[in-house]
Formats: structure tokens, sequence, C-alpha cells
């Protein structure tokens, strides 16, 4: 017999360092499994990407047992450290805060696309782009999604 999810929980955690404290401890102890599990599988799963913020999804079965997904950081946070910015334009459409380049952006949907709800790179790709666009970062070189719809 399959397992049935009771709760779903979903939280953002800088990798390899989860600890009991908000927002994981109260999140974990509310759906009742236990804090200290997690905080350990977690910081060994993510010690690779040491203080990155990652999205985790967290599924509590009815026997109190749990399994968590531990996804790529976001196409945001990606963006910001391929270009050292702190954070995105306050005015996006007017400052351009940074410039990167086509194959920068190609790098971050192939790394992205398992989470991403598309099917094929370039639709990956326009997403990526339009994270960027709305950031305040404008990307040079000639367009391989455009290319072939001249």
């Amino acid at each position: 017999m399959e397992k049935q999810i009771k709760k779903v929980i979903r939280l953002q955690i800088n990798g390899g360092t989860a600890n009991p404290s908000p927002p994981i401890g109260p999140a974990c102890g509310a759906a009742g499994i236990n804090i200290m599990s997690f905080c350990r599988q977690f910081n060994d799963r993510t010690k690779n990407n040491l203080g990155k913020l990652l999205p985790v999804l967290i599924n509590i079965y009815d026997d109190g047992s749990f399994d968590f997904r531990v996804k790529n950081p976001a196409v945001s946070v990606q963006l910001m450290e391929a270009t050292s910015l702190k954070k995105g334009s306050k005015e996006p459409n007017r400052n351009k805060v940074a410039k990167i380049d086509w194959n920068t952006v190609k790098r971050i949907a192939e790394n992205k696309m398992p989470d991403l709800n598309c099917f094929n790179l370039k639709s990956a790709m326009s997403m990526v782009a339009g994270t960027a666009r709305s950031m305040g970062i404008e990307i040079y070189g000639e367009s391989p999604i455009h290319k072939n719809n001249k």
C-alpha cells in the first residue's frame, strides 16, 4: 500500500546551514516531523551548495515519515550570482544594472530546466531572459530564441 501525503511544506533554506530556528523549526514542528533529523539530512544533501538559497518541498506522510526534494536555486538568485549583484533595479525599464550574454542565459536555463514548466531549452531561455529583463539586466549578443522566427 502506498503512503498518503498528509501535508506538503515549501521552504527556502540556505544550503548546508539548516537549523531548528525559524522558519524550519516551527514549520516542521507543527507538521509533526523530527526537526533535527530533517536538518541533518538537508545539510548532508546540500553541502555542495553552501550558503545558496534553495527551494525545498517536504512531503509529510500519514505515518509521520517525510521525504524532501531540493530544487535548484531560483533564476533570480542565479542571475544575481552571475552578475555579482546584490539586488535588481528599482526601475528595470529605465535603469539597467548589469549585462549578461546569451551563453549565460543558456547555462542558467539548462541548470533550472528540471524545475521549470517548459519542455524545450528555447522556452526555458525565454523565461530566464524575462526574469533578467524584470531585474534590469540587459542581455547582449544575437538572440538564439528569435533566430529562426525571422
